[in-house]
């Protein structure tokens, strides 16, 4: 995997310190007076009193990320349609399944074992959008319809594979989840580690830690473009809230296919609401590609499971193979075009 180097002093050792701190059970944190009085025990805090939200915590989920059309006006499911949901959906979504054709199973990929999507329909909810409340993400703005439409010439005149450029961010081992980080099919933990003054999220999936400052800097200047944007924090009572910008016109948000612009804005917002629970809300604007802002609410929940290096670049063999493939389909095509008489 490449290195990230860090020239702002202290960075790197805010990173070792709030590894130290992040071995701290949060549950070791929590004030007990309180419950033994009887009292609701309050969530923990650190020690210098910000609400502690360290941990290890999984979102994934069978909800989708927009309502599908046969659920129109429907916004929660009751307890016997969120099960009946959730084994359609794990049926469907079953790598294991021998039906279809050849190309059907190959395009599955891994076997059902490799996945960990998620097994409930958390909150009930049917869709993560919950703002507009009919669970879709807004209408493309004509400037967004343009460039849509100018992306997708793009890649009608190109090929799949004519260049690694052409091979999606996580093939490249680049980026899988951005920000805001929405469910996949694995990989879907995160670590949460604080210090005074950060906040850092810990991605499982390609092991990339986000650093989170907390003293009222400025962002970076409009020059500077990251993969995950620039972020800046603050406490909002218990809430941490998040504000992102400067995003990389390169990246695409995951599960929302459209490119975004230097407009670009994403406000997220964390909040402890039991031992085992963080309510985690997204809001996405930009004016230059949707005609409205849109909020999406995805349940993060604590979980024992450990996380483990994500070494991408190590023995990838599968960038080699797909653009050498091409050529090779290519050499192919040429070879037959000569012989043709």
């Amino acid at each position: 995997m490449s290195c990230r180097f860090f020239t702002a002093g202290g960075v790197l050792g805010v990173v070792a310190v709030v590894v130290t701190l992040g071995l701290v059970p949060a549950d070791a944190q929590t004030p007990s007076t309180a419950a033994k009085r009887g009292v609701t025990t309050p969530l923990p805090r650190t020690p210098w009193g910000d609400p502690d939200l360290q941990g290890i915590w999984n979102n994934g989920t069978v909800t989708p990320l927009e309502r599908p059309s046969e659920l129109a006006g429907k916004q929660v499911f009751t307890d016997e349609e969120a099960s009946a949901f959730t084994k359609q959906a794990r049926e469907r979504a079953n790598a294991d399944r021998r039906d279809g054709s050849p190309r059907a199973d190959i395009d599955r990929a891994y076997n059902e074992f490799w996945f960990d999507r998620g097994t409930t329909v958390d909150t009930r909810r049917t869709s993560l959008i919950v703002d507009p409340i009919n669970g879709r993400i807004p209408a493309l703005t004509p400037e967004g319809q343009a460039r849509e439409a100018a992306r997708a010439d793009r890649r009608r005149r190109r090929g799949p594979s004519d260049s690694w450029e052409d091979r999606s961010l996580t093939e490249r081992c680049i980026l899988n989840h951005g920000v805001p980080p929405l469910p996949t099919g694995y990989n879907n933990n995160y670590q949460i580690l604080q210090t005074p003054g950060y906040v850092v999220i810990l991605y499982e999936m390609l092991y990339e830690p986000r650093i989170i400052p907390l003293d009222g800097r400025r962002h970076v200047g409009r020059d500077i473009k990251l993969w995950r944007g620039d972020s800046r924090g603050r406490w909002d009572g218990n809430t941490l809230v998040v504000e992102t910008t400067n995003f990389s016109d390169k990246v695409m948000i995951r599960g929302i296919n459209i490119d975004p612009t230097e407009a670009l804005h994403i406000t997220e917002r964390f909040t402890r609401v039991n031992t085992n629970t963080i309510d985690y809300q997204f809001t996405i604007e930009d004016p230059n590609t949707w005609t409205r802002p849109f909020t999406g609410s995805v349940p993060m929940t604590r979980t024992d499971e450990l996380m483990y290096e994500y070494a991408c670049h190590e023995g990838n063999y599968g960038m080699f193979g797909i653009l050498a493939g091409a050529r090779a389909e290519e050499r192919a095509a040429d070879e037959r075009a000569r012989k043709k008489p």
